[in-house]
């Protein structure tokens, strides 16, 4: 098991993202049999575009400001802040240049 600066990585993928066309970036940072966490980078005025939910979900923000929207629903949320992803369609857009974690559970413990 390995230690990971959360911190550098946001810094790195932050840097990734501004190089992209697209204006993003993500590496997986876990990928096991239950939970995968990704870090995302989005530069400011970038969104990923509305999608479904991948499932149980939770979104930290290591770096910048976020909004996430739902339908009606709109939450933003700054460096340190912790949200539950909701289970419908949703978008998640940077305010200002952006890093999160994304964890998502990808199979039920037995």
């Amino acid at each position: 098991m390995g230690v990971v600066s959360l911190s550098a990585l946001a810094a790195e993928q932050i840097a990734a993202a501004h190089a992209s066309p697209a204006g993003r970036s993500a590496r997986t940072v876990h990928g096991g049999h239950a939970l995968r966490q990704t870090l995302l980078a989005l530069v400011a005025g970038r969104a990923l575009g509305e999608h479904e939910s991948p499932g149980e979900a939770t979104l930290h923000v290591l770096a910048g400001r976020v909004r996430l929207s739902a339908g009606d629903d709109c939450w933003e949320a700054a460096t340190g802040d912790h949200l539950d992803i909701p289970p419908t369609r949703h978008d998640l857009a940077a305010i200002d240049d952006s890093a999160v974690l994304l964890s998502v559970v990808t199979a039920a413990r037995a």
